[in-house]
């Protein structure tokens, strides 16, 4: 078994959602972590750490496009583990294309690269169901299989299905092999962008006794920001020999239901939602993934979002956040 005192963790995007859950349990952990991203702001972090709980963390503000940036996290921090996050979502890859293609597509190619040249032999990435269409092109029904055909309808989806095309092309001609996830609807503390953050919202707006309107509903799959951070670790630590990528697990729920948890947990303010429907199946099969691994995580979805009304009551409360954040 590997010494974990000598493993270092580079986490990609660790300001982000995803990100922040991640970092806040590699440290709860004990394992050694240093955070990459572009961003200086550490709202998400400091809604999971303290001050004191984040000097644990090594911060490398750099940019994922920049593959001489990238090369010298590996090599100045001794890098064995890799959990690439970082990438441009939906709305900000639409508004500016070429930016999105040079982060998420280049910036991938740049992680495998500084990979290469420094040793490391395994990464966990970030796919996302957006490789996949709309309901229609899987018309029989099903879960949408671990293998089912890609059909991206935005850009950010033709770019992760090109990134899981990038770790295949990894292993084949440099034998580093990888674990790709992809998150349906995350929610949880930290998550208040994105196509699908409105869930997230209408918890906060709930902790601060507030009412929302969520712009889709629908049914879909999801998945507590905890567990996928927790997921993307085991990914890291239980290496596969290839290139996978998996469907992540969680019942399909309609969007009512969550609504109904969050007026039941606090009873005070209305939750409403529109009917609009996203253009994702509403099922993915995650039978792939418990074949593979041991843990899987899933929380039930009523303790997920008991849970993040909870922080996000904390922290108003210790002015970490705005009810309109």
């Amino acid at each position: 078994m590997a010494d974990q005192n000598k493993e270092t963790f580079l986490v990609t995007g660790a300001l982000g959602c995803i990100g922040a859950w991640t970092v806040y349990h590699l440290v709860k952990q004990g394992r050694r972590v240093v955070s990459f991203d572009i961003a200086e702001q550490g709202h998400r972090l400091n809604l999971l750490m303290t001050p004191e709980e984040q000097q644990a963390i090594t911060f490398v503000r750099g940019d994922l496009a920049d593959p001489d940036q990238v090369l010298a996290a590996f090599q100045q921090y001794g890098i064995t583990h890799v959990i690439h996050l970082a990438a441009l979502q939906v709305p900000f890859v639409r508004a500016n294309p070429i930016k999105g293609a040079q982060v998420n597509v280049v910036g991938t190619v740049n992680v495998y690269e500084a990979a290469r040249q420094t040793g490391v032999k395994h990464i966990a990435l970030a796919s996302s169901i957006a490789v996949f269409g709309p309901a229609e092109d899987y018309p029989d029904h099903q879960p949408v299989a671990n293998d089912a055909h890609p059909s991206p309808r935005t850009l950010y989806g033709v770019f992760k299905q090109a990134n899981e095309g990038t770790a295949r092309i990894y292993w084949q001609d440099h034998q580093i092999s990888s674990t790709g996830l992809r998150p349906y609807t995350v929610y949880g503390l930290g998550r208040d962008q994105g196509l699908t953050s409105d869930p997230t919202k209408a918890m906060l707006a709930a902790a601060a006794g507030q009412n929302f309107h969520i712009n889709f509903g629908g049914v879909m799959q999801f998945q507590w920001a905890s567990d996928t951070a927790l997921q993307f670790i085991e990914s890291a630590t239980h290496p596969l020999n290839g290139a996978y990528v998996f469907n992540l697990d969680a019942p399909p729920t309609p969007v009512a239901r969550v609504v109904e948890i969050i007026e039941r947990l606090r009873p005070n303010v209305k939750i409403t939602m529109s009917d609009t429907m996203l253009p994702f199946p509403e099922n993915f099969d995650s039978s792939e993934l418990h074949r593979h691994f041991a843990n899987v995580y899933n929380t039930p979805l009523e303790e997920g979002i008991r849970q993040t009304i909870e922080g996000f009551e904390r922290a108003l409360a210790e002015g970490r956040i705005s009810a309109g954040a």
